[in-house]
């Protein structure tokens, strides 16, 4: 998956939208509700230089999931400097997939709305967590 790829997977997701909190180079994707809650304000399911090399994303992950497939797949390592337990970084350039790094990018952002109020969750039309 390339930078262009992976930003539109980004901002496919309802309710998401980039930022720029540390900077010019390091776009942020964030969800908010369209209502429900404070505008202004989001919350992070993605993190990425996306002209850096090899490209990479930081991204929310489940730490009993986040254990195993780092233990799989040497491209995913703790997210640095973020918390290590429930932040995966995922280089682009192994073996993973782009349907695999779909799969991670849709579970970071359902960990992360899932952590939202349930009327915002609504306002974004989220069904909830695959069972």
């Amino acid at each position: 998956m390339d930078a262009r790829a992976l930003r539109s997977l980004c901002l496919g997701f309802p309710g998401a939208y980039e930022d720029f909190p540390f900077g010019p180079e390091a776009s942020v994707f964030k969800v908010r509700a369209p209502s429900g809650g404070d505008e202004r304000r989001g919350r992070m399911f993605a993190l990425s230089v996306l002209d850096s090399a090899p490209l990479s994303v930081a991204l929310k992950c489940d730490p009993v999931l986040a254990v195993q497939l780092r233990a799989v797949h040497p491209e995913i390592t703790g997210a640095w400097h973020m918390s290590k337990k429930h932040w995966s970084d995922v280089r682009l350039d192994g073996d993973l997939t782009d349907e695999d790094v779909r799969d991670l990018v849709e579970d970071s952002y359902d960990l992360v709305v899932a952590g939202l109020p349930r009327a915002q969750r609504e306002a974004l039309g989220w069904s909830g967590l695959a069972r």
